[in-house]
């Protein structure tokens, strides 16, 4: 599944929270935002696109999801949620690979029975993960480490990118093949880009067969990556041993690991670190058309100051193969970025599809705000307090708004939670989704009432949710310590603050959907006055 992703460090951000953030970009999925409790999690899991079995442990963490409506069609997809625990997560990001890694360890697909030959099933995916992981994980670190032992027995049947965070780390996991992963936490000053590409441009392997602080990896990897003459790093320092092989100590050093100097070394220093993007990653000219373009228009809105992104001389372009995995902002990063990222189509340069001049480049470019995009999300755990809210839209980012909620709660309003697959102006999704065509077919007259209506949601959403902190604060300062009583009365606030705020957001949908409908109204080809004559 075609996505985007964007990760944040507390440092990067402007109020210390971690953010994990991803469009789910399916085949027009009708989507919803549901609590699942313990009560109601599986004990034993099948998949449904592969058939794979797994028994699961007792006593799960309560956990938001964003499934399917329809899980008897392709299985759950439950997308991206937050825990009881103040553990996030998104899963996946559909990344790249290259023969040289699928014929070494394929990827593990579901084959059907067939005569006297038995069903095979195949491994796990995007369909299951967030449900196998997030109800028993306790920090970020943990679900890699959960989701590596799954990987590992059961193999995946896709190349996938998952991100978790807590309040104080990121973790993001990319699949090798079948079987094999890498995972690296992301340093807490920068903010990771992710389009749809195996993204890792560097990695400290001493430190993932050591210590283990930033960097973790299969078991075998060296040994993979040696008997399967993978690196292509020209520079590497790496012998051909399956013994030995392990990065020079000249190698040691990890661009990102100093990333206060990361955009002074991304633009020249690159090739000194071991890329594991060059050994595991693709460099497709499909990648250059519908990858790579996103991950420009993302890093020039970031650091548009330090790095050169466009011009007469630019060092990055849209169709750079070193695009930086990471890099350190500008300036802090707030949700509101984070949303503008995520919903943008080039705004600003001659790929925007919506620009009334065509310089024979509009629309050359895959949007990152995409028209089939079933749900985009916002994990962010924020450093005290309350500390999880979840961002969600519905629908096309670039039309729709973003609508935070708490997710330690038993329930959420119907506006999130009660959708179908009919169409109905009484949820989110589907008000969102006829909002987004609407105002595609006539951008230019309802751009405006799109941006005034963004605009009212995040301030009315904002505003309650700082309210909401003040009173959960004068009871209690730090929920984690909080008696029976105190977390009674704080889920019975935040229950009210999330049926206020989707009441707030249903008002301006509903006034947003039909200022745009009259215009896009106006708009039809079949209009006819007498005095038009």
């Amino acid at each position: 599944m075609s996505c985007t992703t964007v990760l944040v460090g507390k440092r990067a951000s402007n109020d210390g929270s971690t953010m994990i953030a991803r469009t789910d970009d399916g085949r027009f999925d009708v989507k919803k935002m549901v609590v699942v409790e313990p009560k109601d999690q599986p004990r034993k899991y099948k998949s449904v696109i592969s058939h794979a079995v797994v028994e699961l442990p007792e006593e799960p963490l309560r956990y938001t999801a964003c499934p399917n409506v329809d899980p008897k069609k392709e299985g759950i997809w439950a997308a991206t949620g937050i825990n009881a625990a103040n553990v996030g997560m998104t899963a996946t990001e559909t990344i790249t690979s290259n023969p040289r890694v699928l014929s070494a360890d394929p990827l593990v697909k579901y084959e059907k029975a067939n005569g006297r030959k038995k069903e095979v099933p195949g491994g796990l995916g995007e369909e299951d993960f967030v449900v196998l992981v997030l109800p028993y994980i306790r920090s970020a670190r943990e679900g890699v480490l959960r989701l590596a032992g799954l990987l590992e027995k059961y193999g995946t049947y896709e190349s996938n990118g998952i991100a978790f965070n807590d309040r104080d780390e990121i973790w993001w996991m990319e699949t090798i093949g079948g079987h094999h992963w890498m995972a690296r936490k992301v340093p807490d000053e920068a903010v990771v880009l992710a389009p749809n590409q195996f993204g890792m441009d560097s990695f400290d392997l001493e430190d993932a067969f050591g210590e283990q602080k930033a960097h973790l990896c299969s078991a075998d990897l060296r040994e993979f990556i040696a008997e399967n003459h993978l690196d292509c790093n020209q520079n590497s320092g790496w012998k051909n041993n399956r013994n030995t092989a392990r990065p020079s100590s000249a190698n040691q050093g990890n661009i990102w690991n100093s990333v206060s100097n990361a955009v002074q070394t991304v633009a020249g220093n690159q090739d000194k670190a071991w890329n594991p993007r060059d050994v595991f990653g693709s460099r497709g000219d499909s990648d250059h058309i519908y990858n790579t373009p996103r991950a420009w228009h993302m890093g020039r809105y970031l650091a548009s100051r330090s790095l050169r992104w466009d011009g007469a001389d630019p060092r990055l372009t849209p169709e750079s193969d070193d695009l930086p995995w990471c890099l350190v902002p500008d300036r802090k990063v707030a949700v509101e970025d984070v949303i503008y990222l995520l919903s943008a189509h080039y705004q600003g340069t001659d790929f925007d599809p919506y620009i009334h001049r065509d310089t024979g480049k509009r629309g050359m470019y895959r949007s990152i705000g995409i028209n089939r995009t079933g749900v985009t999300s916002i994990c962010q755990i924020r450093p005290e307090g309350l500390c999880g809210v979840e961002w969600v839209a519905f629908g096309s980012t670039t039309f729709s708004a973003f609508v935070p909620v708490y997710p330690n709660v038993p329930r959420l309003p119907a506006y999130l939670s009660k959708v179908t697959e009919d169409v109905s102006t009484e949820n989110l999704y589907w008000s969102s989704r006829l909002l987004d065509a609407l105002s595609d077919m006539a951008y230019g007259e309802t751009i405006r009432e799109v941006e005034r209506y963004h605009s009212a949601v995040l301030i009315g959403g904002r505003r309650r949710l700082l309210e909401t902190d003040r009173r959960m604060a004068a009871i209690c300062p730090d929920p984690v310590k909080a008696g029976p009583e105190e977390a009674a009365e704080l889920e019975k606030i935040a229950l009210a603050a999330n049926a206020d705020i989707c009441q707030m957001a249903k008002e301006e949908t509903t006034k947003a959907l039909g200022t745009i409908l009259q215009k896009a109204s106006e708009k039809m080809r079949n209009g006819f006055k007498l005095s038009d004559n």
